[in-house]
């Protein structure tokens, strides 16, 4: 038996992930432990899970692998400050401790994180190299075009190559400090959300604006070339050199400064967003054409942050050169850990790739789950009231009947997922049909803005009834945006047209209005027998009694928290939130029931934490 440990630690969610004679079994980013958003530490508790998962000891493992290589991130950064130099004089000054005591000895930092215990020696793979390994290794295909995208690795900002059976090769690279990831970042931070995680929000964000400053964009701050690579005038930006994103020349071209956070949203953030969209998925599109070109590949594999992209990936799929493109679900650089584990057994060590069929990533379900002992004594401790169901047939169907009836469940079944989204194990659900449900779900369950969508979850053959599919394609990790489909659209009277911004919200725009975008569009996860299970199974019991294969999904946390990673995680969100009812494995909670059961004043709730 061979073990490699992959990490992914001190940049941003750090994350470990175990194979076992090539085999995934495990992974998880230290976050869902330690409650810290995108925590950065040295992922211990994730490392603990991962060995104890698969019954293996630090000292027995045969590898351990970090994904990218410390020093020469070190001379990238080291090369930036000399070129901008003397500015860039506070941020080298707060850079340069953190790196001189910790980020350039990280073989001293895993000993000291595996307590000294595994004495071989440590793997470093490159950071793009660690990216296209996830995106690669574990995808349905014997071969495939692999590209890669996020803010930076080493001195890589994107990459494209080909994977063929157990090996990958990258052949053309982007160098920082040209980047499409730290490109959005540079758009997130100026409308006023948090870079590194309100990425997500300027994509919701876009489709309430109008594009009109993609020629402003284009003509000043990018030089673009018909393959996707560009150059960008760095005299609009400041991250090389500055403890922000954009420069005073940014702000006087978007005609002010970057709005505060925490402040109104208005039409410039909504034009900015739009725009800066625009410009993302046109660099992807000639990224992914240039990449077939190169490669003559009809598979498309994609990881690195900027994948998370889903609105841009939906694009590559409809009008991309690619007949199938597959993506990782742990893009970012949690997934790093994955991919740097699966390099060193395929690639360092030559072993052979069985490639399954769905993927071999097992639904990226890989994360920690609890037996009913286990939920059953928490609840009791608790002193929570609750209905214990023996069978699935039966929980299934209650919980069905409490969906209809417009109840938001809190939904918690087997092992927690690796990657950004919740797929059916940890997420909030409710019924797609409601009218009110997307802004009730956002301000009273989520404590979010009240533009953010929903997801859709919907069963896997009756995708193309909802949306424009291909027969047979497949979303089951939630990275793709397509379109409601005409047949289900509902279009805006003559007074619903005028709506403007925000206002665009309060237009129920399809028969399933609380999962559809203001733009017709959906993030959608298909979901199948062979992966999902008992959440498959509640989808099919809602469709019996209401004729509807289509329920929302969303990530069971609530804003500025982890997604839950155990019952007492889930059942802290339940009663903190004014969500109706709990679901852990066969137990069912009803909010109303409950004694401690209040309803929850938000803006109190909200003041506990620092929001971006």
């Amino acid at each position: 038996m061979t073990t490699i440990l992959g990490i992914s630690a001190y940049y941003h969610d750090s994350a470990a992930a175990l194979v076992v004679d090539g085999e995934v079994v495990a992974a998880a980013q230290e976050e869902r432990f330690t409650r810290v958003k995108h925590d950065h530490r040295f992922p211990a508790h994730a490392i603990e899970y991962c060995l104890e998962q698969a019954g293996v000891r630090k000292a027995d493992l045969d590898h351990v692998v970090f994904y990218d290589k410390p020093l020469l991130k070190f001379e990238r950064l080291l090369e930036t400050y000399l070129a901008y130099a003397p500015g860039g004089f506070r941020s080298f000054v707060k850079a340069m401790p953190l790196w001189l005591k910790q980020k350039l000895y990280i073989p001293r930092e895993l000993r000291k994180g595996l307590a000294d215990e595994y004495q071989k020696r440590y793997v470093f793979t490159e950071h793009h190299e660690s990216h296209a390994a996830s995106a690669f290794f574990p995808s349905p295909f014997e071969e495939a075009a692999i590209l890669t995208m996020d803010g930076v690795g080493e001195w890589a900002t994107a990459s494209c190559g080909v994977g063929r059976d157990n090996k990958i090769e990258l052949i053309h690279e982007l160098h920082f400090p040209h980047s499409l990831g730290l490109l959005y970042s540079a758009f997130t931070y100026f409308c006023g959300f948090r870079v590194n995680s309100g990425e997500y929000k300027l994509m919701g964000l876009a489709p309430y604006g109008e594009p009109q400053y993609v020629e402003r964009i284009l003509e000043n701050l990018l030089d673009l070339k018909e393959d996707g690579s560009f150059r960008m005038d760095m005299s609009f930006f400041n991250y090389c050199q500055g403890l922000t994103m954009t420069s005073k020349k940014f702000a006087d071209l978007f005609g002010g400064p970057a709005r505060a956070p925490e402040t109104p949203i208005g039409q410039r953030e909504m034009d900015i967003a739009a725009s800066i969209q625009v410009v993302t998925e046109d660099i992807m599109l000639r990224m992914a054409r240039h990449v077939q070109q190169q490669t003559g590949m009809t598979n498309l594999c994609l990881a690195g942050g900027v994948a998370l992209n889903c609105v841009g990936n939906g694009r590559i799929l409809r009008e991309g050169p690619f007949e199938n493109i597959w993506i990782q679900p742990a893009a970012g650089d949690a997934g790093g850990a994955l991919g740097a584990a699966l390099f060193v057994w395929h690639q360092l060590l030559g072993k052979p790739r069985k490639v399954v069929s769905e993927d071999s990533q097992r639904g990226s379900w890989l994360g920690p789950s609890f037996a009913a002992d286990e939920v059953r004594s928490f609840f009791d401790g608790a002193g929570a009231l609750y209905r214990e169901f023996d069978d699935d047939e039966a929980l299934c169907d209650d919980v069905a009947g409490l969906l209809a009836s417009e109840n938001v469940v809190g939904w918690f079944s087997g092992r927690m997922e690796f990657g950004p989204r919740a797929l059916g194990s940890r997420s909030i659900i409710g019924d797609a049909r409601s009218t009110e449900m997307q802004s009730v779900m956002n301000l009273k369950i989520k404590f979010r803005e009240s533009f953010r969508p929903f997801a859709p979850s919907v069963l896997s053959e009756r995708t193309t009834e909802y949306f424009d599919f291909a027969p047979g394609e497949e979303s089951p990790y939630m990275l793709l945006v397509a379109p409601v489909t005409e047949s289900r659209r509902r279009q805006p009277n003559g007074e619903e047209l005028s709506l403007t911004g925000i206002e665009k919200l309060k237009v129920p725009r399809s028969d399933v209005p609380a999962i559809t975008h203001v733009d017709y569009s959906a993030r959608v996860q298909t979901v199948d027998a062979g992966r999902h299970g008992r959440y498959r199974r509640l989808m099919e019991k809602f469709d019996e009694k209401t004729g509807c294969p289509v329920i929302i999904n969303t990530s069971f946390n609530v804003r500025g928290e982890p997604i839950v990673c155990t019952p007492a995680d889930a059942y802290r969100c339940f009663m903190a939130t004014n969500m109706d009812v709990l679901v852990v494995e066969n137990f069912v909670l009803r909010k109303s029931e409950q004694p401690e059961a209040k309803d929850i004043d938000v803006d109190a709730y909200l003041a506990q934490f620092q929001l971006d």
